[in-house]
């Protein structure tokens, strides 16, 4: 076409590949190969900005929405040679369809995390907090949007913009406000269940609002187009509950637990995604809608729900989502803010977000009788913006509602509410962690009489026989009895399904138990049905935190339950071939953290298949239990709970008391081949008599299951000949910090002892397991994690939820 005599040509479309660089093909002229450059630099980009906010206890959100900010026209994006050769204009509709589609399955995954049953169960005091903060800011968002038409947004519908402001400010993003308060730590208290029932409350009602906020931006004028979209958007979700619930929830019952998911069940319900999206595409409200629905009708027991999320959530959330960010940070141009008029609008619609937000919680928090500041705390937690926000904010300026400045405003305003809600929640609210004193923090000091408290942690199914097999054999024939609590120990990620998890824990409490559970943890069923067929009571619990920092959850329970010991398992596993192989240093980590700040005495269980890989009924325990004993409070732990153990008739117990001739010690010794001599800081040699008098016990001398023996050794070739002679040993129990050198050249566990180390290694052994006990030492300078009450001590302890 020509217009005054020059020609307007339109840019040829890009092709998908291209024939490569050897025959003359520039690779970013091309849409797959520019693409897969263009995924690779946002990963490395936003991954990177995540790892160094990570010490800020940042949500990922934050470091994606800044990533998408600085490779836009921001900054990095002020080149126009990076933005033209990376992010061209004609490749934008390529990179736009590929983010929305990722973002469409990932709002199908958000209408998965929301149980519609339990928002209806919402208390008083949650929905109450959850529609003032949504009514409070609206308004507010009404009286900012008449001054920034008459500044900055000139010309504009008033309807649309109107409601695009006032959603806009009063979001709460409810998967970015779990993961805080799991970071935080507030997921059990009342501040975190009425903020996690709150923001459910506010999702559901922000997706309500952008539909409506959609509907009203439309091209034509006349309100019965809006009438319409809105009408047809209920008939939608009508028809969503009314036909696709029960086709899903027949998918649903035909899934079983422990089996795999129908592979066609999972094609249809993707499918149905898709043509939901279509389908309000076409109504005119958006395809998001449509996914977000069906996420919500999809029933949330069972495993299919979780299946779902397992097949597509690091696909989605990992390579796709952070595509949307950053297309919305190419929108975004900070530059545009220029003048004071302009960070005077940026100040007051901050203002006007935050102050809406809190006063309005504050308010009615009051009046619900909250302390002051709690309400103030929920304030700022409600404040708490997110993925949401940036798709309202997108689909205005897509509609031609936000322009430029007004849409570069309102993202400063998102980023800027949510990353202060860390470091000001810390700041104001630190829960007290005041903890009854008790005295039953050992095995070896535990009363005849006094129940048994054992806190037993686990990852996953494979530490589960070998845990159940070694509670049953520490059951004794006493009168005091054996309680377990049976710790699942869960990392909370990123994933969605992490905060899927936390959804279903919140109402329980973190870490909690149980007594009503709709949602069965199928890694606790093999302990309740331990319990149907033993004396023992076991209490299921759950702890759902980072791994950097679950050991807080750990002892804290410790603390609650006031346990004896606390057993973990090893961060190491047996492969088919011997070799011992990690499951990750955080694993490793966490059984250090514990070691440090423990309540009471901690075990460390090397799983080599105590029993086998099923549990063993108390009929067919059949157990060699051999303690290497060389002296120390760690050595006298391992040897009173092995008495306990020799209790059970199907145990046999050997203790070999290790000696050092006359004037040697075991403490110190040349190795012969030039390795540094170990050095025991802990040990002390005034427990000699200690040792001594608990080897002249009667429990001890008197029982005919156990044996004992004396061996004098002058070294380490005769402890470990000796060890490795016997060869028909089921368990080892040792003393962490025995009164003995160590017996490895080199060992990366140092939580593990110098024994320890050595029985834990892959030379050692194939098939006994072995359990590291470190007694709890009161004068021992650790740092708490709670705080003791100056009360009466107590013999017993409050069986209730915490």
């Amino acid at each position: 076409m020509a217009t005054n005599g020059t020609a307007k040509v339109c840019p040829a479309p890009m092709k998908a590949t291209s024939n490569g660089a050897f025959q003359g093909d520039n690779p970013l002229d091309f849409a797959l190969p520019l693409l897969i450059l263009q995924i690779c630099l946002v990963i490395v980009f936003t991954r990177t900005l995540a790892l160094i906010l990570k010490p800020l206890r940042q949500p990922r959100v934050i470091a994606e929405i800044i990533g998408g900010i600085l490779l836009g026209p921001s900054a990095l994006g002020r080149s126009t040679k990076f933005l033209h050769r990376v992010f061209p204009a004609r490749s934008m509709t390529v990179l736009d369809t590929v983010a929305n589609i990722g973002l469409l399955f990932f709002l199908f995954l958000v209408g998965l995390e929301l149980d519609i049953r339990a928002i209806r169960r919402t208390g008083k005091k949650s929905l109450g907090i959850a529609v003032a903060g949504i009514t409070f800011p609206f308004v507010l968002g009404i009286g900012t949007s008449v001054v920034l038409r008459s500044t900055i947004s000139k010309g504009v519908d008033h309807a649309p913009f109107l409601v695009f402001m006032g959603v806009s400010l009063s979001i709460t993003a409810f998967p970015v406000l779990a993961r805080i308060l799991a970071e935080l730590k507030l997921l059990t208290t009342d501040v975190g269940r009425m903020a996690m029932s709150a923001a459910a409350v506010n999702d559901v009602a922000a997706w309500i609002l952008l539909a409506l906020a959609i509907a009203l931006s439309g091209d034509n004028t006349s309100p019965l187009v809006s009438v319409w979209v809105l009408l047809c958007g209920c008939a939608f979700v009508a028809a969503a509950i009314l036909f696709l619930r029960p086709a899903l929830a027949f998918m649903a019952r035909r899934s079983h637990g422990g089996e795999p998911v129908n592979e066609l069940y999972i094609c249809i319900t993707l499918s149905l995604v898709l043509a939901a999206g279509f389908v309000t595409d076409t109504i005119g409200i958006h395809a998001l809608f449509g996914a977000f629905v069906v996420g919500l009708v999809v029933p949330k027991d069972g495993p299919f729900a979780e299946i779902l999320i397992e097949k597509i959530e690091d696909l989605v959330s990992g390579l796709f989502l952070p595509l949307y960010f950053v297309s919305s940070g190419l929108k975004t141009n900070v530059a545009t803010i220029s003048g004071g008029q302009s960070w005077g609008l940026l100040v007051l619609v901050i203002f006007t977000a935050c102050f809406g937000k809190i006063v309005g919680t504050v308010v009615v928090s009051s009046i619900l009788k909250v302390p002051m500041r709690e309400a103030v705390v929920l304030g700022f937690l409600m404040n708490t913006k997110g993925l949401v926000e940036l798709i309202v904010l997108n689909i205005g300026k897509d509609r031609k509602v936000l322009n430029d400045q007004t849409f570069a405003i309102l993202v400063l305003m998102a980023l800027f509410t949510t990353f202060i809600t860390t470091p000001i929640v810390t700041a104001l609210y630190k829960p007290a962690r005041k903890i009854a004193s008790y005295t039953h923090r050992t095995v070896q000091l535990r009363g005849p009489d006094s129940e048994f408290r054992i806190l037993a942690c686990f990852h996953s199914t494979r530490n589960i026989p070998t845990m159940i097999n070694l509670i049953e054999s520490s059951r004794g024939t006493g009168r005091g009895r054996l309680c377990v609590y049976a710790m699942h120990l869960m990392e909370l990620s990123e994933r969605s399904s992490a905060i899927s998890m936390v959804h279903k824990a919140r109402r329980n409490g973190l870490p909690f138990w149980n007594k009503k559970r709709t949602h069965k943890d199928q890694m606790v069923i093999a302990f309740e049905a331990y319990q149907q067929l033993s004396s023992v009571s076991v209490r299921p619990m759950t702890a759902i935190s980072p791994l950097n920092s679950i050991h807080e959850d750990i002892c804290t329970s410790a603390y609650q339950k006031q346990v004896a010991m606390i057993l973990l398992p090893f961060h190491k596993y047996q492969r088919l071939d011997g070799v011992m192989e990690s499951l990750g240093h955080s694993f490793h980590l966490v059984n250090q953290q514990v070691i440090r700040h423990a309540p009471c005495s901690v075990g460390i269980l090397v799983d080599r298949g105590l029993g086998g890989t099923s549990q063993v009924s108390a009929s067919h325990v059949s157990y060699s239990i051999a303690i290497p004993f060389f002296g120390g409070r760690d050595d006298r732990e391992a040897l009173a709970y092995g008495v306990r153990m020799a209790e059970h008739p199907g145990i046999k117990l050997t203790v070999i008391n290790f000696v050092a001739p006359p004037g040697k010690s075991l403490l110190d010794w040349n190795t012969g081949d030039g390795a540094a001599t170990v050095q025991i800081n802990e040990i002390t040699q005034d427990g000699k008599e200690d040792d001594d008098q608990l080897f002249s016990e009667p429990n001890v001398t008197e029982n005919e299951s156990i044996s004992y023996e004396k061996q004098v050794v002058e070294g380490k070739a005769g402890i470990v000949a000796k060890l490795r002679s016997m060869t028909n040993t089921n368990l080892f129990l040792v003393g962490r910090m025995s009164a003995v050198a160590g017996l490895t050249e080199r060992s990366d566990c140092p939580e593990m002892g110098p024994v320890g180390s050595f029985l834990a290694s892959s030379e050692f052994s194939t098939t006994a397991s072995v359990l590291v006990i470190q007694q709890y030492n009161p004068t021992a300078n650790f740092s708490p994690l709670a705080e003791e009450e100056a009360s009466e001590l107590s013999d017993g302890a409050d069986d209730s939820p915490v």
